[in-house]
């Protein structure tokens, strides 16, 4: 509703967008519609398959997979929006309306500074687990964890209404075609015949906040668990406490890393080309592969799906 309201007010002639997709090369078209069908299956049945997990096993009910939990919900969602109207592109001309395009951003931004958000506070976690053991469950009690899920969410609905908002001021007259499969803040900047000084500044501003602030957290803990690490004189127990943070280290170098690469370039200027591969790593690779890092080398999570399997098969 908010979203209509506010579309009619813009002065834009543009009322749809065409979504070029990832690539315009016809002999790679199909390849790729099914490539990335096979991803989203996989990212659904991955994360859908982790949160069914957790919530089913009482003994996984701890503050870590608490925030896997969310982490999953997270990147199930995060795929739902992105992926599906990616791969209409492969088959036909891929319409999208201005309002559902604006809705496609407020959300996938939503999701985006989410994600930035429970990484951090999974690394959190993981600090008071490892560094202060005795305080973990005072530290990290279920209120906290509550309050801690609530800031992400709120953190996560903040930046993308100020990204939306500033968006929906633009006006589009210099085309209708978006160089991307999604509508993300660069390409439509590229289009505005307004001033786009503004949404820059937000996306240094909201990016600034939930890239560079956790990223700083994030080195900080991890930095204080491999010293509290290089402590521990038991060979078994560093290589314990180093399984239970290196699923983390590949998750975050993931997705930070593509982007920070995205967003906090000086300018808008670059290669969309580049833009669109680099976005596929943390839109769409990194969602589909959590649940694989965080569970391959789980010996709770491995325990936790070999007793569902032994009831179902029982039952």
């Amino acid at each position: 509703m908010m979203l209509g309201i506010m579309a009619s007010g813009n002065e834009s002639a543009v009322r749809e967008f065409i979504l070029l997709g990832l690539t315009q090369q016809p002999e790679l078209q199909l390849p790729l519609f099914f490539l990335f069908l096979g991803i989203y299956v996989v990212s659904m049945v991955g994360n859908l398959g982790l949160i069914i997990l957790i919530g089913l096993n009482p003994h996984l009910h701890t503050p870590m997979y608490y925030f896997l939990f969310n982490l999953s919900f997270i990147d199930l969602c995060y795929s739902a929006v992105i992926i599906p109207k990616m791969l209409v592109s492969f088959v036909k001309r891929n319409l999208i309306s201005y309002a559902e395009c604006m809705t496609q951003l407020f959300f996938f931004a939503f999701f985006v500074i989410d994600e930035c958000c429970i990484l951090t506070a999974m690394a959190y976690d993981r600090y008071v687990a490892i560094c202060k053991p005795l305080l973990y469950r005072v530290t990290m009690s279920h209120q906290v964890c509550l309050m801690m899920t609530g800031s992400v969410y709120a953190m996560g609905f903040v930046g993308a209404l100020a990204h939306t908002v500033c968006m929906l001021r633009l006006s589009f007259c210099d085309g209708s075609v978006i160089n991307h499969y999604m509508c993300d803040i660069p390409p439509l900047l590229k289009l505005s015949c307004t001033s786009t000084t503004v949404n820059e500044l937000v996306v240094f501003i909201v990016v600034g906040v939930n890239v560079i602030g956790p990223s700083l957290i994030i080195f900080t803990s991890y930095t204080l668990i491999l010293s509290n690490i290089s402590s521990i004189r038991s060979t078994e127990g560093r290589s314990k406490a180093f399984s239970t943070c290196s699923s983390h280290i590949i998750a975050v170098c993931l997705f930070f890393g593509a982007s920070a690469f995205m967003y906090l370039k000086p300018s808008p200027t670059g290669s969309l080309g580049e833009d669109k591969v680099t976005t596929v790593f943390y839109t769409i690779i990194g969602p589909m592969l959590n649940p694989f890092i965080y569970s391959l080398r789980n010996k709770d999570v491995h325990i936790a799906l070999s007793k569902t399997l032994k009831k179902k098969v029982l039952t």
